[in-house]
Order: C-alpha cells, then sequence, then structure tokens
C-alpha cells in the first residue's frame, strides 16, 4: 500500500503541492543545475591558480626586490584549496538536493524535475550551496590578488599594474558579490 506523504516530509501530498508546485520543483533543479556548472567553472580556475604556486618565482618586474616571496605563495595555495573545498561543497550539496528531487518522484520518470521536497530543506540546503559558492568566491579573490603578487610584483612596491590589477579585481568580485548576496537573500525570504 503507497503512503500518501513524501519521504522528505510529513505532511500529505497534496498539501505539499499546495506549498510547491511542480514547475517550481523544475525552476529549482535548473537553478541547481546553473550553480554545479559555475562552480565548476570556478573549480577550473582554482587549478589555474594551483599551476602559478611555484616558489621562487621572479615577477615581471625589473626590481627583483618586488618579487613575491614564499609567504604569499603559501597563502596561493592556502586560498586555492579553500577555496576549492567551498566550491566542492557547494556542488555537492546542489548536486544531493537534485538527486533527492528526482528520486523521490521515480515513480513518475517522465516528470522527475517535478518531484515533492520539503520546502524548508529545499530552502536550507540551496542556501548552505549559495553559502559556499560566496565562500568560495571570497577566497579565489584573495587568491588571484597573490597570482598578481607573483606575476607582477608585491602590492607594498606600489607597481601601478599590480595595484590597478588588484583594484580592479576586488571591485567588480565585490559588486558581483553583493548582488548574488543580495538576489540569494531576496530568494530565501520570499
Amino acid at each position: 500500500m503507497a503512503s500518501d506523504h513524501s519521504i522528505f516530509s510529513q505532511r500529505p501530498i497534496s498539501e505539499i503541492d499546495r506549498i510547491l508546485s511542480k514547475g517550481a520543483t523544475r525552476v529549482h533543479v535548473t537553478a541547481l543545475d546553473g550553480l554545479v556548472n559555475v562552480n565548476s567553472l570556478f573549480t577550473v580556475a582554482v587549478f589555474v591558480g594551483l599551476s602559478l604556486a611555484t616558489p621562487g618565482q621572479r615577477s615581471l618586474e625589473d626590481s627583483g626586490t618586488c618579487d613575491a616571496g614564499e609567504d604569499i605563495v603559501k597563502n596561493l595555495l592556502i586560498f586555492e584549496v579553500i577555496s576549492f573545498s567551498a566550491f566542492l561543497f557547494s556542488s555537492l550539496v546542489a548536486q544531493g538536493l537534485k538527486l533527492a528531487i528526482i528520486i523521490n518522484n521515480s515513480k513518475e520518470l517522465h516528470e522527475a524535475v517535478k518531484g515533492h521536497i520539503n520546502n524548508k530543506l529545499l530552502r536550507l540546503g540551496m542556501l548552505a550551496s549559495a553559502c559556499g559558492s560566496i565562500m568560495g568566491c571570497v577566497f579565489l579573490m584573495l587568491s588571484m590578488v597573490n597570482v598578481i603578487q607573483i606575476r607582477l610584483g608585491i602590492l607594498s612596491c606600489g607597481v601601478s599594474s599590480t595595484v590597478t590589477a588588484t583594484l580592479t579585481l576586488v571591485a567588480l568580485v565585490s559588486t558581483a558579490l553583493v548582488i548574488y548576496i543580495s538576489t540569494v537573500i531576496f530568494a530565501f525570504t520570499h
């Protein structure tokens, strides 16, 4: 005898239909797909940064006094690992939510993206995934500042190309993060 309750909710399925429409679940699965795809692109950037973490690398600046020290290379490596971990966390949470939606509705294979799921669980999972992406972006930005210092010279030297590249990176990424965080907060509260 089939239960009329969802495995992710204690509410009857008919009540879930009122709370979360089938079309809304499709939107959630699409959003989770997009999040996983973006995280994959950022993960590639992490590996590019890791390839630049070679000790003793000289900057493009003529003076040897502006070369990055081992501390900057170590920070690059640490920030890249933290960034990778955050993007992996975010992607795994998003994939887990997608899997829960699809498996929970596996009885209707032709409508696999229209499953029933507890709305609070879905929101919490999407918030956790978004937080992982935000952390990943912050640490990726910090690691890219270190890449700039390794390639163009350390910031304390005041080399114009280093300062310009760093300020541009921080301004654009910070603006994008403020917009992303605002959107996540809006979506989470509505």
